[in-house]
């Protein structure tokens, strides 16, 4: 039973590995394909690493285009939304776990079936808001329409429900408010799922194309994915160029990941084992 049990360790442990490594497969070819010269993409035999490194290419996407101010709006619209996601998300969750209003269950009930509605669907009368609001090709249209969302309610409202109410309690015995213990108590015991819903906002909000496509129109409000989509055009595409700005469009959500793995490995596994 031993030996079976060590065979089968090994199958998981092979499997995780393959799935690990295709992964980092289409990494690694994106960073190839930024290194090689104009055209080679599609040299036969192909070349998995180019002989000769063509750090040029690095050099004309930053000098090109506006490649700096693309990036600096990215991280403003990431960490707008992150911000403003973990701040309502936590506030709201707390509000549905710890108080009783009346309607509570149905107005949580109502949040949840705004999962249900595909984005798509929302995406003419957010632009027709923002016109009116005259908010079109700004920083507004791009962070404030994120400003709730279903998902954090509910994950950071299934975290606090799991907090143990006599460390509130005892808050409010030593004379703490109602903010204080939001504040100070459960707050700071959320780190773990805060991690969680910061760390999959701010991917959301980096990653974000068809929206800042839609409510921008001058280079300069272009978030780094639309505007990157200037290397494509309608008879060629130039690979090499491309791959560079998206390679260096990677390193912001792993830095994010790196910073928030530890907690980010506890909010995954929140309610996974009972105490």
């Amino acid at each position: 039973m031993r030996l079976l049990g060590r065979l089968w360790d090994s199958v998981v442990y092979l499997v995780l590995l393959a799935g690990g490594l295709s992964m980092l497969v289409p990494f690694f070819w994106m960073v190839s394909t930024s290194l090689k010269a104009p055209g080679a993409v599609f040299d036969l035999p192909v070349e998995v690493w180019p002989k000769e490194l063509h750090w040029e290419n690095y050099q004309r996407v930053l000098t090109s285009v506006p490649f700096g101010r693309w990036y600096l709006n990215s991280l403003l619209v990431a960490l707008g939304l992150t911000f403003l996601n973990l701040t309502s998300g936590a506030m709201a969750g707390y509000a549905f776990a710890r108080f009783r209003f009346r309607g509570q269950g149905a107005l949580f009930l109502l949040f949840l079936t705004t999962l249900m509605i595909p984005v798509h669907v929302l995406i003419i009368p957010l632009f027709i808001l923002m016109r009116n609001l005259g908010w079109v090709d700004t920083y507004y249209a791009l962070i404030l329409p994120g400003l709730f969302d279903a998902f954090a309610i509910f994950l950071m409202r299934q975290h606090f429900l799991h907090l143990p109410k006599e460390l509130e309690e005892a808050a409010i015995m030593d004379g703490a408010g109602p903010w204080q213990v939001y504040w100070k108590v459960a707050l700071p015991l959320a780190a773990p799922a805060l991690a969680t819903l910061g760390t999959f906002t701010f991917l959301a909000g980096w990653n974000s194309f068809l929206w800042p496509l839609i409510v921008t129109h001058s280079l300069e409000m272009r978030p780094l994915t639309v505007g990157l989509a200037v290397f494509q055009g309608q008879f060629s595409t130039e690979w090499t160029v491309l791959m560079a700005g998206l390679t260096l469009g990677t390193i912001p959500p792993i830095l994010v990941f790196l910073l928030a793995q530890r907690y980010f490995i506890q909010g995954l596994t929140l309610g996974s084992l009972k105490g």
